[in-house]
């Protein structure tokens, strides 16, 4: 009984470990296209420049899926 109540309380700590690994992936993954795409010289304003687009893009496709198609 002790075990299944251990295994319990076990997975939410785990659900968060795989969000946080995960949001690590995206992050370095967004770096390394950064880093890849404007190379070391510029890799500050690059990030700007990409983070504004990715945002943009975010925001654009979430105000499509808001607005019901007539």
């Amino acid at each position: 009984m002790t075990e299944q109540i251990a295994y319990v309380t076990l997975l939410p700590m785990a659900l968060i470990r795989a969000v946080f690994w995960f949001a690590l992936f995206i992050f370095f993954t967004f770096c390394f296209v950064v880093l890849f795409e404007y190379g070391t010289h510029d890799f500050a304003n690059g990030f700007q420049k990409e983070f504004a687009r990715v945002k943009s893009f975010v925001t654009k496709e979430a105000e499509r899926v808001q607005k019901p198609k007539k």
